[in-house]
């Protein structure tokens, strides 16, 4: 009479397909995401006097003066807001 050997429940699962749709998940959206916020923080990191901002509410304006963890944004004439560096979605032009 053959004995029955205990099976690895682990052999079991087909965790290949799993593994590989993980890897597809990370390579499509998770390591894009992560590279356009490594970006956008760089971006913030070298914001400087003059540079042209657009902020996440869609203001335009001109970057007045960057302080620590805010930006004055001149919006118009004699029309400045401050704003946190993180409400900056996009620099139109840099000032060189």
């Amino acid at each position: 009479m053959p004995t029955e050997q205990a099976v690895n429940p682990w052999l079991q699962l087909p965790i290949i397909p799993y593994l590989l749709i993980f890897l597809i998940f990370y390579f499509l959206v998770i390591k894009p995401q992560r590279d356009k916020q490594r970006q956008h923080k760089d971006t913030l990191k070298n914001l400087k006097k003059n540079d042209e901002v657009v902020t996440a509410a869609g203001i335009h304006g001109i970057v007045a003066l960057v302080k620590e963890t805010t930006v004055m944004v001149r919006v118009d004439d004699n029309v400045k807001i401050e704003f946190d560096k993180e409400a900056i979605a996009s620099v139109v032009k840099a000032k060189d």
